[in-house]
């Protein structure tokens, strides 16, 4: 036994006691997540008018008197359960924005909807890789005031580490990188607005008035790029006044919507406030825009709704230390940014977020305490109120699904006491080899039902 690691110990430890098999219905019922919260307490339901217990649960009678719960992180590098169960919860979101479902009406897919793409401006030449062609040739490119060549001869294999990375760290504008992350919710909030005005302008309305003729609806995903930038990919749909149960105005059409957004991009500016340290930017979006219509009853034209659908769920699962921008947790200290696994790039990055977050002017930015996410602030996915359904409801539909099958009394006049207490998270070692088996047959068989469900 002592030759034995302290996973299979433990692993060994958890199979011999008496209650092992509610331990692994517990954590199948988790999906096999890996980091699942201890939860202690009772619920009870009685009948108001009797005082009859309907229905009692103590997690005194539950392996080590707890309950296990999904964490429920949408990140695929902390859980891949959870985060799965959250890419598919995105899917349904932006899909019945898209075709119709959760209270939106089928009617939806009619109206204009477009697949846009943001971009962050330049902050300065960066090494890429184009198909096989050469970085960045440059006839007699010389060199920058520090000595860097302006150029870059080369051919970068796709998985080369300098790809995203600056032709030269000291010409690179990182102060405006950084700010540009810090008001990138602002800056889109400023395109809706514009979005709007461009459209009220073309149907001859004065702004104000805009809302009593139609209602712009979205549902947008940032991702970050290989130069550790974010740009935007969005879902835009043109409703009627009241949103996607009413049609919008006979004028409105995909063409007019794609014009409207092309102007409002290019119009809208937020400026930084002044500082001695950084000057004054005007944070722009980038000259690189995508904006291409969904298809509707037409097979041949525009995007699959499917296919949207399916890549806004894929990136809402990814941290910042998926794509190398970054890390999952924030930064306390100065020191901190130097044991980040990461590119020179990013962190002069972190650091350009620290420096700054330490200058007044800066304050309500909150830099340092978004360091860990290069001043990117908020959440991945948001979307107006009006375009779909939301997360909550969709995680209420399968808890009422799955207390569905237990057979609860229904019974109108019903009281329900709870108490519940926070005891931890986590697993031991050998609990997160068996919950990682669990998740991993959990998956297998997923990929065989989709498998005969399409033969």
């Amino acid at each position: 036994m002592r030759q034995l690691t302290e996973t299979d110990q433990d692993a060994i430890r958890l199979a011999q006691d008496p209650q092992f098999g509610r331990w692994l219905e517990q954590i199948t019922t988790t999906g096999g997540c890996a980091h699942p919260i201890h939860l202690t307490g009772r619920t009870t339901t009685r009948d108001a008018a009797t005082g009859e217990i309907l229905h009692h649960y103590d997690t005194r009678n539950e392996p080590g008197e707890r309950l296990l719960v999904r964490c429920r992180n949408r990140r695929s590098s902390v859980c891949a359960p959870c985060s799965r169960l959250h890419a598919g919860d995105t899917y349904h979101l932006v899909q019945a924005g898209l075709t119709g479902g959760k209270t939106v009406p089928d009617k939806v897919r009619e109206h204009p909807r477009l697949f846009v793409t943001l971009t962050a401006p330049s902050f300065g030449p960066v090494h890429g890789a184009a198909d096989g062609k050469r970085c960045r040739p440059r006839r007699d490119a010389g060199e920058c005031d520090h000595g860097r060549p302006l150029g870059c001869p080369a051919i970068h294999a796709t998985g080369d580490r300098l790809i995203g990375q600056p032709l030269c760290p000291g010409c690179y504008d990182y102060p405006a990188h950084v700010l540009w992350h810090a008001n990138a919710g602002q800056l889109w909030d400023r395109f809706t607005r514009a979005v709007r005005r461009h459209l009220a302008t073309a149907a001859g309305l004065a702004q104000s008035r805009f809302p009593d003729h139609a209602r712009l609806s979205f549902a947008k995903v940032a991702e970050y790029q290989k130069r550790a930038a974010v740009h935007v990919h969005a879902v835009v749909r043109l409703d009627g006044p009241h949103g996607p149960g009413t049609p919008p105005p006979p004028s409105a059409s995909a063409d007019l919507l794609i014009t409207a957004v092309r102007a409002a991009a290019r119009s809208v500016v937020v400026r930084s406030p002044y500082s001695p340290a950084a000057g004054e930017h005007a944070l722009r979006w980038g000259t690189e825009l995508d904006a291409r219509p969904l298809r509707a009853t037409d097979n041949t034209l525009g995007l699959a709704d499917d296919a949207v659908a399916a890549y806004v769920a894929k990136y809402v699962t990814k941290g910042a230390s998926d794509t190398a921008a970054g890390t999952d947790h924030r930064l306390l200290t100065w020191d901190d940014i130097a044991a980040v696994p990461a590119t020179p790039h990013v962190q002069a990055l972190m650091r350009t977020c620290w420096h700054l977050g330490g200058l007044p002017e800066y304050a309500p930015l909150r830099l340092r305490s978004w360091a860990h996410t290069l001043g990117y602030r908020g959440h991945i996915l948001t979307k107006s109120r009006a375009y779909s359904t939301t997360y909550t409801a969709l995680r209420t539909e399968r808890a009422d699904h799955h207390h569905a099958g237990l057979q609860l009394p229904d019974t109108p006049d019903a009281i329900t006491d709870t108490h519940w207490r926070y005891l931890g998270s986590g697993h031991t070692p050998g609990a997160t080899l068996i919950a990682a088996g669990i998740a991993q047959d959990l998956a297998t068989n997923r990929k065989i039902a989709r498998e005969v469900f399409s033969a």
